[in-house]
């Protein structure tokens, strides 16, 4: 058994609706720490890396929101998330927007040579200022994660990419912008939609992916966006899209995922408890945390 760091992100920087920088309190309160630490043989909580109550700007020339902020803040992360895998940990990061995922990559891909990516999300956060709607960073992780987008964030940890196209599987999209498709078909991501869970199942989803990964990847890191799934299962998520991945089915993925042995590090991300429902979204999030660590129902 491994030991892990727990690392919050109180951050909403990347998008515009308050309250997700309050999804790590979310997820403690929902008891991470208690559902987690009888599968571990360590459990450290970091607590949160401070983010403060800085005001939204939006720089004039890229039209994106918060820019310089989020550059700093997802360094602070960078360094954090680094650390814990320089001391033996597995790094699980809880949001926060998803914009967060860039200071989780840069921290995580240094140390590997090539690292997986599923990104399991109703969007592909592929957009760039060039063909961002809002100028939302929350929409463009990915992408910059590729070495795509504005040279702040790209460089976030002082080098780029951090992964490879052919390293990323998206699951659960059903919200793309035009852009991003062009860029998924340009790049070559492998992209599982709602079309494919519904037609193939969960299970050749996952089995599909495990194979896809395992034999070109030397780590693979899990970013899950609570609004991958249906609404009626999280409806505390800023941007919810309809038509989603269920609460068995994402357990399904967890559990195949833990059996496979392939994730290295995860971040649980846009739980917003100012639009959830007596904070099921948290607790989903938790007991999700719980399947991909090996939690078993007998």
């Amino acid at each position: 058994m491994r030991k892990l760091k727990i690392i919050g992100m109180p951050m909403d920087l990347g998008q515009m609706r308050r309250g997700v920088d309050m999804g790590p309190s979310a997820i403690r309160y929902a008891g991470v720490y208690e559902r987690l630490q009888n599968l571990v043989d360590e459990i450290i909580d970091e607590g949160d890396i401070p983010v403060g109550r800085p005001q939204v700007e939006v720089d004039p020339e890229s039209n994106l929101r918060n820019l310089p902020l989020i550059a700093e803040k997802t360094e602070l992360l960078a360094e954090k998330v680094d650390q814990a895998i320089s001391s033996g940990s597995f790094p699980l990061v809880l949001g926060g927007d998803h914009s967060i995922a860039i200071g989780t990559l840069a921290g995580i891909s240094k140390h590997y040579k090539n690292l997986g990516v599923i990104w399991y999300d109703a969007h592909g956060d592929l957009n760039t200022s060039e063909t961002s709607p809002s100028g939302n960073i929350h929409g463009m992780p990915l992408a910059v994660s590729m070495g795509i987008g504005h040279e702040l964030l790209v460089n976030v940890g002082n080098y780029a990419p951090k992964v490879k196209p052919e390293h990323i599987v998206l699951i659960g999209a059903r919200a793309l912008d035009d852009g991003e498709k062009e860029l998924i078909k340009e790049k070559g991501i492998k992209v599982f939609t709602m079309h494919e869970i519904d037609l193939m199942g969960m299970a050749k989803v996952m089995e599909e992916t495990i194979e896809y990964l395992k034999d070109k990847t030397d780590g693979v890191h899990l970013s899950l966006d609570l609004d991958g799934l249906d609404p009626n299962d999280a409806p505390g998520v800023g941007t919810p899209v309809i038509g989603g991945i269920s609460y068995r089915e994402s357990h399904l993925a967890m559990e195949l995922l833990a059996e496979s042995k392939l994730i290295t590090s995860a971040e649980f991300v846009e739980v917003n408890p100012i639009l959830d429902e007596k904070n099921k979204t948290a607790t989903l999030a938790v007991a999700l945390m719980g399947s991909l660590l090996g939690e078993k129902l007998v």
